[in-house]
This record gives C-alpha cells, structure tokens and sequence, in this order.
C-alpha cells in the first residue's frame, strides 16, 4: 500500500494543509516531549516493577550463632515523680 514515495508526498500535503507550515514545528516539539515523558514513565514502570520482584524474595534465615536483636523495654506503670517537684515553693517576704 505504502510501496510508492508519491503516497507519503500526498500524505505530507494533508498533514501541511491542515496544520499548517508554522505550527508544525510546534506540534514537532510537543510530539518529542510526549515520546520523552512516555519513555520515561516506561522506564519507570520496569524498574517498580523489579523492586517489587527483589522485595518479594525471601530472606535467608539468621545463622543459629547469631545473637537475637533486643529491644529496650519501658515501664508501663505509672511513675512516681521526683521528690523535690512535689514540694510547694514558700513565698519569700
């Protein structure tokens, strides 16, 4: 259907004609940064998508010898407070 080069001439005749010779480089452009940000939101689709596949593994078991993580614990029940907070301050005359 495309074979001969007289096709693409009429084809850029239309395109011209409807457009227009001054905003074609303007539509250009817009065009190459579509392309641009498409490629680039692609690109981070792949690598989303490999994160997720390292995130997916399972990690290896601890060695036995290992000693287990602590955590520092903190008291629950209520605290006294310090001794000299509790006492009243005296007016001084």
């Amino acid at each position: 259907m495309w074979d001969a080069p007289w096709h693409w001439v009429v084809l850029a005749l239309v395109v011209i004609a409807l457009f227009g010779y001054k905003r074609m480089p303007d539509a250009a452009r817009s065009l190459g940064r579509s392309l641009r940000i498409f490629r680039t939101e692609i690109k981070g689709m792949t690598d989303d998508d490999a994160a997720r596949a390292a995130k997916s593994q399972p990690e290896l078991p601890q060695a036995p010898d290992a000693p287990a993580p602590t955590v520092p614990t903190v008291p629950s029940g209520p605290s006294d407070p310090p001794a000299d907070a509790a006492k009243p301050e005296s007016p001084s005359s």
